[in-house]
Formats: C-alpha cells, structure tokens, sequence
C-alpha cells in the first residue's frame, strides 16, 4: 500500500488530512513535527507517495524539512506540498524553489484539498 505522511503540529488538521486521504485509497500515516517526520521516513519512505507539510511548527519548521528531505538520496523523490496559513506569495516561492510540488493555504474545502493532493500525487509520478 501506498502512504500520505502529514507533518503537522495540529492533531485537528491531520485528522482531516486523514480523512481526506482516506476517501482517496491511501494509508496515512503522521508526525506532529519535522524530527518526527524525519523518523516516520526512515521507517517507510519506500512506501511513501507524497508528504503533506506545515510551514510552521515547533522542534523543525517545515522549511527546514523539506531542505532534508530533497537533500537526502532516499527522500528527495518524493513530491512535497505544503499546507499552511502563510498566504504570502514570498513563502509560497520559497516553497517551491525549495522543492514543494505544491501549495495550499488553510482555511480549505475538503474538494480544494482533494484536488491538490490529487494533483500532486500526479507530480510524483
């Protein structure tokens, strides 16, 4: 089976990630935070599709995950998108230069973050 890992320090919005990636056929699995998504990657990366990361939380911020990510040789092939708050447009190209596949800014629809998995699930193929 193929896995959506969300790194998120909100219990609330994994459990709607969860849900979301639920409906779509994927496993989930989760972190609350960057150092314990790097584990849950060392653990299951060859069976992760995409990782859904927040830009800001505590113990590692999401930018600084996604630099270990693309660095690393077992990580860096799996596609990245970012889910915050931060709306503006200089994070949002900090993001992608840095590797992200895509973008989406809370508050969301169900539908908007369907389609944006949807869409960067696509990117990782």
């Amino acid at each position: 089976m193929q896995y959506v890992l969300s790194v998120d320090d909100s219990g609330v919005m994994r459990r709607i990630i969860g849900r979301t990636v639920d409906v779509l056929g994927y496993g989930f699995l989760e972190a609350s935070n960057g150092l314990e998504g790097l584990g849950v990657l060392a653990r299951h990366h060859a069976d992760i599709a995409l990782i859904i990361l927040d830009v800001n939380m505590p113990e590692m911020d999401g930018f600084e995950f996604l630099d270990k990510v693309k660095a690393h040789p077992d990580f860096k092939a799996i596609p990245v998108m970012m889910l915050t708050t931060e709306s503006e447009r200089g994070k949002i190209i900090q993001a992608i230069k840095a590797g992200a596949v895509n973008y989406i800014c809370k508050p969301f629809t169900p539908e908007d973050l369907t389609v944006k998995i949807t869409d960067s699930l696509g990117a990782g193929l």
